[in-house]
């Protein structure tokens, strides 16, 4: 039974990858569009395409970690068992990310040394 579950998740996590990623110049680039645009941003569909973005890419890292965890692997990041990033945050912590390098990832890989620097494994 348990070994159905692994193939179950591996098979949405292989159909969760399939979905194009954002690269994370594109994601801060509409941050930067919503931002000047101001309590009008609300309005924007571009809201919700980045938050949607955010949980797919926050579920996606979170159960790659967990399964390195369940394979007895080291993780690349350790959070807390109670831990939180406000959006203004990971905005921030992205931006600290040298442009050079940012351009070649999607905003996954981005989230991902996001979480690196703010929870190192020790």
């Amino acid at each position: 039974m348990a070994k159905w579950r692994w193939v179950a998740a591996g098979a949405s996590l292989m159909m969760a990858s399939s979905v194009q990623a954002m690269p994370a110049e594109t994601f801060l680039a509409k941050v930067d569009a919503l931002m000047a645009k101001g309590p009008l941003a609300l309005f924007s569909s571009d809201v919700g395409l980045l938050k949607r973005e955010g949980q797919r890419a926050g579920a996606e890292l979170r159960a790659e970690r967990l399964a390195l965890l369940a394979q007895h692997q080291s993780p690349a990041y350790c959070p807390p068992a109670k831990s939180g990033m406000s959006s203004d945050e990971l905005i921030a912590r992205l931006r600290r990310i040298p442009k050079r390098e940012l351009a070649r990832m999607d905003f996954k890989a981005a989230m991902k040394q996001v979480l690196i620097d703010k929870y190192p494994c020790r």
